[in-house]
């Protein structure tokens, strides 16, 4: 069956970096997209980046336009999430979404925190 793990999380100071990744395992074809939800503490859980696979084409939220850039790698099924000038408010848990044959899979999560 299908299973998504991220990894990259942590802890970084405002201004600072991160790259998240999320490999897909389990498949046997090609997602129909991938991308990033973030949950910010208190809040609902928000779509931030989509990449579509077959198009190469991609979405972005208000809140990271500019600042983070999602990318995929078909060969490996892994999708990624570069953050740069990354905020206070974008502390939370990232959790990578991906969809084969219209069946939506989320994996399960990683934190990151920014001080």
């Amino acid at each position: 069956h299908v299973q998504l793990v991220e990894s990259g999380g942590g802890s970084v100071q405002a201004g600072g970096s991160l790259r998240l990744a999320c490999a897909a395992s389990g498949v046997t074809t090609p997602s129909d997209d991938m991308g990033w939800f973030h949950e910010a503490p208190g809040k609902e859980r928000e779509k931030i980046a989509t990449i579509y696979t077959g198009t190469g084409s991609t979405y972005y939220g208000d809140s990271v336009k500019g600042r983070f850039a999602i990318s995929q790698d078909k060969s490996k099924n892994t999708v990624y999430l570069q953050m740069n000038s990354l905020k206070p408010e974008d502390t939370g848990m990232y959790y990578c979404n991906g969809r084969w044959s219209r069946v939506q899979y989320t994996g399960q999560g990683t934190q990151v925190t920014v001080s």
